[in-house]
């Protein structure tokens, strides 16, 4: 995939629908419109973040860092998820509940509808982005959610729960245009600002797991050790720990149990040659320690 195509489209996209719902929450006034504006302000520094943490970990290992800098994704992921979008959508929710209990007029409500239709399709021109880039690289969906693309994951997360919260500002303003009900607009604000904090709680967990030491999946885990014990100078493997440090950065230590008779020089070939078969089968794993056990 090319994950800086995807964030680079998003950050355009969401320059664009910032200024854009702005400009209408300002002249008319709109709770609802003003959400979608610092959702797509939240877009902005949250995709900013998540393109930060692409390039920082791109700087090779050094003395302080020997393993590299994979987890810096991870962490401008967390970051993103917890502090553009909570923080957010705590202000929408405070903006739509003052409009519920105090509600004012809401003007330019036309304007503001065809602001938040161009939001919504912005939304789904990001997801066609990364379903293309999905199908270029014969993945799904499923595949990406369930890996550890903490970036390309947050970005589509970002456009799809965006989507649901344009559509829902729809209806809340097609409903205020039709029955001037301008508690409506405070109500509508009040959902988006919620779908907003769910959306960083939910971005949050996601990289916590993987900023505190997660494991390869049990399917990949499985792999390894199915290749390691069909190698014929393996009678059996003790022990395998592993820990994710990037989308491509993986670190294994696996305890082997090698055949008995093996010389010391017949021991590291065979080291050797099961270190070069897990990396040829598995490129994600670039830390590797085969530690033979009698």
């Amino acid at each position: 995939m090319r994950p800086l195509l995807v964030f680079t489209a998003t950050l355009t996209l969401d320059v664009l629908l910032f200024v854009l719902n702005l400009a209408v929450a300002l002249v008319g006034g709109s709770r609802t419109v003003l959400s979608e504006a610092v959702y797509s302000l939240s877009d902005l520094f949250a995709g900013g973040m998540v393109l930060w943490g692409f390039l920082a970990a791109q700087r090779p290992p050094d003395h302080e860092h020997p393993f590299g800098y994979g987890k810096e994704r991870f962490f401008w992921s967390f970051s993103a998820g917890l502090v553009a979008f909570t923080f957010a959508g705590v202000f929408v929710i405070i903006a739509g509940f003052e409009q519920l209990v105090t509600p004012h007029p809401v003007g330019n409500l036309v304007e503001g509808l065809l602001v938040v239709a161009a939001t919504l399709a912005a939304s789904l021109v990001g997801i066609e982005v990364v379903l293309r880039e999905l199908r270029a690289d014969r993945t799904t969906v499923a595949d990406l959610l369930g890996s550890t693309q903490q970036g390309l994951k947050t970005v589509f997360l970002q456009d799809l729960i965006s989507g649901v919260g344009s559509v829902v500002a729809f209806v809340g303003l097609l409903v205020v245009y039709r029955t001037g009900a301008f508690r409506v607009d405070g109500a509508t604000a009040l959902l988006v600002g919620l779908l907003m904090v769910l959306t960083g709680l939910v971005l949050a967990a996601e990289s916590r797991d993987l900023l505190v030491g997660k494991a390869i999946s049990p399917a990949q885990a499985r792999a390894v050790l199915a290749l390691v014990e069909r190698d014929p100078h393996v009678r059996r493997v003790r022990g395998l720990q592993s820990m994710v440090l990037g989308p491509e950065d993986y670190l294994l230590a696996i305890r082997v149990n090698f055949l008995d008779g093996l010389t010391t020089d017949e021991i590291e070939t065979a080291i050797d040659q099961l270190a070069a078969s897990l990396r040829g089968a598995f490129p994600q794993i670039r830390h590797l320690l085969i530690e033979p056990e009698s």
